[in-house]
C-alpha cells in the first residue's frame, strides 16, 4: 500500500512539474512584451528596459521560471504586471464567483447525467436510449455561448424571470446572487451532463457485460440488485474522472459565458490578462486550474486503488 501511495505520489508531482513547464513555455512564446504593451509605441527605448527591470523581465527565461515556480510552491503566485497587486489577491476576488458557479453548473450535470446515463445503458435500444442518445449529441453539437445567449432573450428579455447579466454581489443576499448565477450555470451545465451522460452509459454497458455481473445474476440478484450493488460502483470510476476534468473547466467559467453575462471570474481575469500581456496572470490562473484537474483524478485514482487491491497491483 506505502509503495502505491508512493508511486502515486511521484507521478503527481511529475506531472505538475510537466504542467508548469508546459504552460509557461505555452506564454512566453506569444508574440508582445508586455513592457512595451504597458507604455505604448511610443515609449523610449531606456524607458522599456527599466520597466523590464522593474518587473523581473531583464533576466532568462529559467530564472523567471525558477522564481514563478518557487513563489506558487510558497503561495505567492507573483504580481501583476498591469495592476502591480499580488495575483493570489486578485484570484481570491474572482474566485467567490468563479467557484459557487463551477459547483452549481457541476451539480446541474452531474442530476442530470446519471439517470440520463443509467435509463439508457440498462434500456439499451429502446425508445429512451435512442432519445437520450439523441439529446446528448445535440447537447454535445450545440456551442455553449449560442444556448448562453439564446436564454438570455428568452429567459431575460422576453419573459424577464432572470437579468441578462452581471452580477449582485453576495451581499445582496444568498437567493439573488444564485439567481445571477442560474443562466450562466445551465449554459455551462447542459453541455456537460451530454458528455458525462454519454460516458455513464458507455462505462455502464460495460461494467454489466462483465463476468462478476453474470455470476451475481446467477446467485439469485435481480437486474436492479446488481445494478445498484455492483455494476454501478465500478462504472463510476471513468466517470469521476471526467467530473474532475469538467470541474476545472467549469472552475474557469467558460471565458466566452462569463463574457456574454458580464460575470467578473477567473474566465474573465484570464481574458483581460491575455489582452492586456500579463503574463504573470495568466501563468498563475492557469496553473491552478491543471493543478485542481491533476489534483482531483490523483485523489480519484488513489481512492479506487486503495479500494481495489488488483487494481493497486497492476499500477504497482
Amino acid at each position: 500500500m506505502f509503495r502505491y501511495i508512493l508511486k502515486r505520489l511521484q507521478a503527481l508531482v511529475i506531472s505538475l512539474i510537466i504542467a508548469s513547464l508546459v504552460i509557461f513555455a505555452a506564454v512566453e512564446i506569444v508574440p508582445g512584451d508586455p513592457a512595451s504593451f504597458m507604455l505604448g509605441i511610443n515609449a523610449q527605448e531606456d524607458t522599456i528596459l527599466a520597466l523590464r527591470e522593474q518587473l523581473g523581465l531583464n533576466v532568462s527565461l529559467w530564472e523567471r521560471y525558477f522564481t514563478w515556480v518557487t513563489g506558487m510552491v510558497q503561495g505567492d503566485f507573483g504580481t501583476s504586471y498591469t495592476y502591480r497587486t499580488p495575483v493570489s489577491d486578485m484570484i481570491a476576488e474572482r474566485m467567490v464567483i468563479s467557484l459557487p458557479l463551477a459547483l452549481y453548473a457541476l451539480t446541474m450535470s452531474t442530476l442530470i447525467a446519471f439517470p440520463a446515463g443509467i435509463i439508457a445503458a440498462t434500456r439499451r435500444g429502446s425508445v429512451a436510449d435512442v432519445s437520450v442518445m439523441g439529446v446528448t449529441q445535440l447537447g454535445v453539437a450545440i456551442p455553449n455561448f449560442w444556448f448562453a445567449m439564446l436564454m438570455v432573450v428568452v429567459f431575460a428579455i422576453n419573459l424577464g424571470w432572470f437579468s441578462a447579466g452581471g452580477f449582485p454581489g453576495w451581499d445582496a443576499g444568498f437567493f439573488a446572487a444564485m439567481k445571477a448565477l442560474t443562466l450562466p450555470a445551465i449554459a455551462l451545465a447542459l453541455p456537460q451532463a451530454s458528455i458525462l451522460a454519454r460516458v455513464m452509459r458507455s462505462s455502464l454497458l460495460d461494467t454489466l457485460s462483465e463476468d462478476y455481473i453474470r455470476t451475481a445474476r446467477a446467485k439469485g440478484l435481480t437486474r436492479r440488485q446488481a445494478l445498484w450493488r455492483h455494476a454501478l460502483r465500478n462504472a463510476l470510476i471513468p466517470v469521476l474522472t471526467i467530473i474532475g476534468l469538467q470541474f476545472a473547466f467549469l472552475l474557469a467559467g467558460g471565458i466566452i459565458i462569463e463574457k456574454v453575462f458580464f460575470l467578473p471570474g477567473l474566465g474573465q481575469l484570464i481574458f483581460q490578462a491575455i489582452t492586456q500581456r500579463d503574463l504573470i496572470v495568466v501563468e498563475s490562473v492557469v496553473m491552478l486550474l491543471v493543478f485542481a484537474v491533476i489534483l482531483v483524478n490523483f485523489a480519484v485514482d488513489l481512492a479506487y486503488g486503495l479500494a481495489d487491491p488488483r487494481l493497486r497491483r497492476a499500477r504497482t
